[in-house]
């Protein structure tokens, strides 16, 4: 980080959230996305892929955890305020960043025309996932193609222009959302309940799994408090989530 970082945008009257998988969102940015929903931001959520790969049972019927999954996802967006959960549709993995897919994210940011959109950074050094990594850059160039009106020319949608960017997991963070409290805001509550809302995530993601599963629930929370503590910091705030921001574009 390099000079000073902004902290908290003005309240955007629209948001969309873009995650690779189900989860995602609330890891990067679900606080934020709660406290912007209770003041009165219409929060939208697309998921890129289906989650069929998130579980490390060799023998798990996939299908019916794709159907898990996205109960999971909207049971977690009611917590976090989001009005509507959108879906790309790509397998779990296999996210491309090709024309038709970045069509369809075009398409949701255009009806859906935040003025804040928030999304992982695919430029983050030695990121694994390749969905991580695809998912940033498949949302960055649909903001591109969503902004300009000869892109999808026939798609009936009139272009859209976000007036910030903000990404998650950010390689180089210089803007900071603040919170209260980690132990008593109620965006860092509601953060931590849409993500125990992902239960088939607990023993692959959250370490949550057996006899100790208590215990390891109360890490899971206090690691997390933790993290958005240790981001406060860095502006002198008890918590905050921290993002690369994008403005002009």
């Amino acid at each position: 980080m390099t000079g000073s970082p902004t902290t908290d945008l003005a309240r955007p009257a629209r948001v969309l959230a873009v995650g690779a998988h189900p989860d995602d969102v609330e890891f990067g940015c679900g606080a934020t996305l709660a406290k912007w929903a209770a003041a009165g931001s219409e929060v939208h959520l697309l998921v890129c892929t289906d989650g069929s790969k998130g579980s490390w049972d060799p023998d798990a019927d996939t299908d019916a955890l794709v159907a898990t999954r996205a109960r999971e996802q909207e049971a977690a967006a009611g917590i976090l305020g989001i009005r509507a959960v959108h879906w790309v549709g790509a397998v779990d993995g296999e996210l491309e960043n090709d024309p038709a897919v970045r069509a369809r994210v075009a398409a949701v940011i255009r009806r859906t025309r935040p003025d804040v959109l928030c999304t992982h950074d695919p430029w983050k050094r030695y990121r694994l996932h390749p969905d991580h990594r695809n998912a940033g850059f498949l949302t960055l160039d649909a903001v591109v193609a969503a902004r300009d009106p000869h892109f999808h020319p026939g798609s009936g949608l009139a272009p859209h222009r976000p007036t910030t960017l903000l990404l998650f997991e950010a390689e180089t963070v210089d803007h900071l959302e603040r919170l209260g409290d980690p132990s008593t805001d109620p965006a860092v509550a509601a953060k931590l309940a849409a993500l125990l809302a992902h239960r088939s995530q607990w023993r692959s993601t959250m370490g949550i799994d057996g006899p100790d599963a208590t215990v390891q629930r109360a890490e899971f929370e206090a690691r997390l408090r933790r993290e958005v503590a240790e981001h406060g910091r860095i502006v002198g705030a008890p918590a905050a989530e921290a993002f690369k921001r994008i403005d002009g574009v």
